[in-house]
């Protein structure tokens, strides 16, 4: 007797992949800190990648051919006057592939939060246009 098995997919996870590829955002290699990608509007996105214990200064955000890269690097000496680090302040860096007209509009950082703002703006020539049709009056 054959049986035929169907893999049961959560529903939010199959939401995430259409988002990952409508966005055309996709992790190019598993390293760094974990994120999130949330939408905030019809053509806007957010990424937030945790950096806890990071500065700005020790963050460096580089956009270029639709690549997104997160770097985090901390100079540090190891007499901080630390008895214990359970934090990780290691150095990392974290790529995302950007999806056809997604530019970076912004970021911030808040309590330990990196939110990179993006926006997909499709040029006027390749959006969708409704085409009016008209009637020829007859010549009498």
């Amino acid at each position: 007797m054959n049986v035929v098995t169907m893999p049961l997919y959560n529903p939010l996870r199959r939401f995430e992949r259409l988002a990952d590829e409508l966005l055309g955002i996709a992790e190019a290699a598993p390293s760094g800190p974990a994120y999130d990608i949330r939408s905030t509007g019809e053509n806007s996105y957010v990424v937030s990648v945790a950096v806890p214990g990071f500065a700005e200064k020790d963050l460096e955000i580089v956009a270029h051919d639709r690549t997104l890269t997160v770097r985090g690097k901390v100079e540090q000496a190891d007499s901080d006057g630390w008895v214990r680090r359970g934090i990780a302040r290691e150095g990392f860096e974290r790529r995302f592939a950007l999806g056809e007209h997604v530019a970076v509009k912004g970021a911030k950082l808040e309590l330990g939060i990196l939110n990179v703002e993006l926006e997909r703006e499709v040029p006027e020539a390749l959006k969708p246009r409704t085409i009016a049709i008209g009637s020829q009056a007859q010549a009498a």
